[in-house]
């Protein structure tokens, strides 16, 4: 049984070791407000969760950056949307005089890491974004995208999301997509599927399946998070699920919430395979103390109070996702 150390002591002991962690977020979507000009990356803001300042403030030391295109995009723009936002992040990136890196390799992120800068991963939320060609995959993966997500929360051309039931899993075209996404190097992405819809993934694939930002059914039986036979099933492959921050699929909006749910994760999966993915910017509410990115540690004090090893701990606020990262992109 775990019997906790001195709470000063544990405090201590997880800020010594969130120091010497790479951090890694598997999703925020904060390009959003940035393409929209609502804020930059460059300064600190007292709106959304992330800005350079705060990422160096909590310690993170790669962000996957979601390029989320709306559902209700006419079916051709959302491949100019996707590109739109990828530029949105150049723009405001060369402001920042290198304090951003552009990876597409973890030795690139490990190299970032070391240097003292942000390493900065790109993903598309919502794979509609290709429309109906998956020569799109090829010129989005040349942009630098590295992850993709077959829908967000209805039904589209690839797949149904938890909100639709058009295809009954995944359609046709879905298959040959995630085949072609797999056969690059591109991580795929099982957030916002339905059970149907991952199911069909997992059997049209090889190779690790990730969900980016989805918590524990078995907790918080929300559509969005997993259950604990699809747990397996991403453990199985060699993925990772990333630890979702939003209230509403913690069921307890406290940041102790969410190490029960990596607990229970390790319990079905294994600590080897589990993330974060905070999903910042893309919530309206958080956990209490978790209010944007700079509080990051909170987690790491979070995970150890929970009886994690360093080890552990270490491959959850980003080991773990490295790893999937070397496997499927081949670095």
């Amino acid at each position: 049984m775990f019997v906790p150390k001195n709470v000063t002591t544990e405090a201590r002991d997880a800020k010594a070791l969130h120091r010497v962690s790479i951090v890694v977020d598997l999703h925020a979507d904060t390009l959003m407000s940035i393409a929209a000009g609502e804020r930059t990356l460059s300064v600190r803001s007292a709106a959304g969760h992330i800005d350079v300042p705060r990422l160096r403030a909590g310690g993170v030391a790669c962000q996957v950056f979601a390029a989320y295109v709306s559902p209700e995009l006419p079916p051709d723009r959302m491949y100019a949307r996707a590109t739109a936002l990828l530029d949105a992040f150049d723009a405001d990136a060369a402001t920042r005089d290198g304090a951003l890196a552009k990876c597409v390799t973890v030795a690139q992120i490990r190299a970032a890491a070391a240097s003292g800068r942000v390493a900065a991963v790109f993903s598309i939320e919502n794979a509609d974004a290709i429309e109906d060609s998956v020569d799109r995959i090829d010129a989005l993966y040349d942009r630098g995208v590295r992850i993709m997500s077959l829908t967000w929360n209805g039904s589209n051309r690839l797949a149904d999301g938890v909100g639709g039931d058009r295809h009954g899993g995944l359609s046709a075209f879905g298959r040959t997509a995630v085949r072609h996404m797999a056969s690059r190097g591109i991580v795929l992405d099982v957030s916002h599927l339905t059970e149907r819809s991952f199911w069909d993934l997992v059997r049209a694939t090889d190779g690790p399946i990730v969900a980016t930002h989805s918590n524990a059914a078995a907790l918080e039986p929300h559509p969005r998070n997993l259950t604990d036979e699809q747990l397996k099933a991403i453990a199985a492959r060699g993925g990772v699920v990333g630890l979702n921050f939003y209230p509403l699929f913690l069921g307890v909006p406290t940041v102790a919430s969410i190490a029960a749910h990596a607990r229970h994760m390790a319990t079905i999966m294994g600590a080897s395979h589990i993330a974060l993915g905070s999903d910042f910017d893309g919530i309206g509410r958080t956990p209490e103390g978790l209010e944007d990115v700079s509080h990051m540690p909170r987690v790491t004090e979070a995970l150890v109070a929970a009886g994690f090893t360093a080890p552990e701990v270490r491959g959850i606020l980003g080991e773990n996702a490295l790893r999937v990262f070397a496997e499927t992109w081949g670095d």
